[in-house]
Formats: structure tokens, sequence, C-alpha cells
């Protein structure tokens, strides 16, 4: 059986030999966070445009204070905003406040709580080198700089850029649409009382959250009863969205139809279950020019198969790089036995500490409590070769948001 990583190339490769990047459109800069920029975005003049002052104080010529104390001819003010019309002479020296405008002639800053003023003169007790105190213009990127390339995803700190590059609308990838369809004749509406052997459908409703956070567009499909033909409909209903993702039906038992299923449609499968714990039988694949996922219909093994793969491949359909999942590092809270030969994602709290970061896990009675990963704020990772596992040793975690 695939393990984890040798699952997530494939994934990654097959993604990358198909073109599967949708349109683009143009948006308002404020609609535009979490979305992928499908142009390169350059500078449309040096940043800072100016040589600009970073403290409160005086704006002089740095081999006029070179000698201490010395005394320079006070010539004016300069506020962020303003300027000053006519270059700083010898043995002068003006008022400048952060974020404006070095005058001519001027080549540091001297602050303010070094000085004394007295009318029209001013004292200066502590000299500055050329360049002290100023950031120099276009020491951040200059005119026709690529500051931001195609395929970033865009956060609040791309969002200022944008703005202060005058980046208006915004040009993206269109965001994807993924079709959604629980399978299995257990699964009950959200809003309906389940009889005993019954369950609500938190798949479809945890899924569409986690589609919605990476940047997709969920389209639940009605839940798939475990007969062929009417899985059948669905399927083909599913693929036309841009990704398919279907829970449940995936495993070998006597009404698990959803590889037979697809198989009758002509998909061709790149894995069938990876060693993993939760969610071994995860499938993969694609069918009818689209790709598709086949989650495992225990809770935590979807909400766990779709970070580490979904998540990702949906990433490079809304125009980005292909996005694996981010492992940090903690030391373990308490001792962890665990068994070879897969790797395991458990529910875990992360907490700060003074020392290091400590991970432990939470109570959990395996992939079917919801209740156990809603306490936890990670997972650890545990590889296959880790089989005894100490408190304090270094692991990886995954964040789980």
């Amino acid at each position: 059986m695939l393990s984890f990583e040798q699952a997530l190339n494939i994934v990654k490769e097959n993604l990358a030999a198909a073109d599967l990047r949708l349109g683009t459109e143009h948006v308002p800069l404020g609609a535009a966070c979490g979305r992928v920029l499908a142009e390169d975005v350059v500078t449309d003049r040096d940043y800072p445009p100016f040589h600009r002052s970073t403290r409160d104080g005086f704006a002089v010529r740095a081999g006029d204070v070179a000698a201490l104390p010395a005394e320079l001819h006070w010539r004016g003010e300069i506020r962020a905003g303003g300027h000053f019309s006519r270059a700083l002479g010898a043995g002068e020296c003006i008022s400048i406040m952060t974020g404006a405008p070095l005058p001519a002639g001027a080549d540091a800053v001297v602050m303010v709580e070094y000085t004394e003023s007295q009318g029209d003169r001013v004292k200066i007790h502590r000299g500055v080198q050329g360049g002290e105190n100023v950031v120099q213009q276009g020491s951040e990127a200059h005119e026709g700089t690529v500051v931001l390339p195609r395929g970033r995803r865009l956060g609040p700190g791309e969002l200022g850029l944008l703005a202060t590059v005058g980046k208006s609308p915004v040009p993206v990838f269109v965001r994807p649409v993924v079709a959604i369809l629980p399978t299995g004749d257990e699964i009950v509406p959200v809003d309906q009382r389940p009889a005993w052997f019954q369950i609500r459908n938190s798949n479809a409703v945890s899924l569409s959250a986690q589609v919605a956070a990476a940047g997709g567009i969920a389209r639940c499909l009605e839940v798939a009863p475990d007969r062929p033909e009417a899985l059948r409909s669905l399927i083909q209903e599913g693929l036309n969205a841009d990704l398919l993702l279907l829970t449940g039906g995936v495993s070998v038992g006597k009404y698990d139809f959803v590889k037979q299923v697809l198989a009758d449609l002509g998909a061709e499968f790149y894995f069938q279950g990876v060693a993993l714990r939760p969610g071994k039988p995860v499938v993969f694949g694609h069918v009818a020019g689209k790709c598709f996922f086949g989650l495992p219909g225990n809770p935590v093994s979807t909400y766990v198969t779709f970070a580490l793969f979904a998540r990702p491949a949906l990433a490079v359909l809304e125009g980005a790089d292909f996005e694996a999942p981010l492992f940090l590092r903690a030391r373990l809270g308490q001792p962890l036995p665990q068994r070879g030969g897969l790797t395991a994602f458990l529910p875990a709290r992360l907490e700060r500490s003074e020392g290091d970061p400590m991970v432990s896990l939470v109570g959990w009675q395996g992939s079917g409590d919801l209740v156990g990963v809603a306490a936890a704020n990670a997972f650890i990772v545990v590889h296959p070769h880790e089989t005894s596992l100490a408190a304090g040793d270094w692991v990886d975690v995954m964040l789980k948001d």
C-alpha cells in the first residue's frame, strides 16, 4: 500500500500533468482576500518614492554634525504629506516628521531627543552617519519590479500591497466549484431526527466549510443511497463541477459501490488506499475530464483526507501552486505508543508554554468521533518508523485549521 508521501506525490504529479486552471475574472480589491492572483503585479513607481524619514527629528547633512556639539540654522518643517521646496544648505537643518520626504541636500535624520532648539538655532548632541534614520528611495522595490507573482494566494498583507501600487480591480482565477456527494442509506438530513440506526449528514457540512476555507465553492448533492443506479446518476451530476468529492462507499463492504460505479464510467484510479490512520480507504482518480476523491465515510477520516489530499488539489484548480500540508514541530506531552506501518494523524491540543510548544492527545474514540476533533486544534503526525514516542520527544504537528 502507498505511503502518505507517495500518495501525496501522485496527487501532485497528476495535477501538474493536467491543465486544470479555470478562467480569470476581475474583482474589487476588497473582495480579493483568499483569491489567487491571475497576473503578475508590478510596481508603478519606486517604493518608497522618496528618501523617507523613519524618525521625528531634524534632517541634516551628516558632515555638519561630525564635530559635537554642532549648532545648525533651522529652516522650517516637513510633515508627512508635505515637502521642502529648496535644497538644504551647509550648516542648515529642518524639522522632519516620521514618513516625510527628506529634503534635497540632506542625507540623514537626527532624532529629536538628541537636540535642543532655541529660536532658529538647533544644537545637535549626537552625530549620525549618512543614510541613518532614512529609508532610501527604491530600497523596497524599483518601478517595474514584480512584487506579487501570478499564482500567489492573496491575504491581508498582499491586499495592502495591491492597494499601495494601485492595483484595483484585481485579476484573479475563477473559484472552482466542488461537488460534495455523501453516500449511505444510514445518512439523513441535518434537520431530521435520526432513528437509532441512522446518523445526520455531518460530512457534507464539514466538507462544505473546508472547501470554502480553501477558496472553493461547495455544491452539496443529495445523499446517494447504496444502490448503483442512483449512485451513478448522482456521480454524473457531480461531474458537472470542477472537482468531485465523495464520502463513504469506498471500502470493501458488500454495499460499497463507489469504486465499481466510477470504474463503469471509465475512471482511471491513481490510487485506491493509503497507509493512513484514519483514512486508509481514500481513493483518487480521473473520470470524464474531472478529478475525484473518494473519501472514507467516517467523519474524522473525511476531515483528515480532505486536508491531506483534496485541499492541495483544490489549490491547483484555483490557480495556486500545489499547497502540501504544513507540518510544525512540538514536544510531546505524554508517552505515545504507536502501531508501525501507517502514518497516523491524531487529534491533539497544541499549547503555548514558557519553553517549547507542547502537544498532547485529546480524548477521542476513533475516526467517527467528532466530539474529540472539536476539542482539538491540531493533529499529532506519527510516522511509520516512530513506534514508541516518549514524553518530551519532538513530533510533527499539523494545525487543524
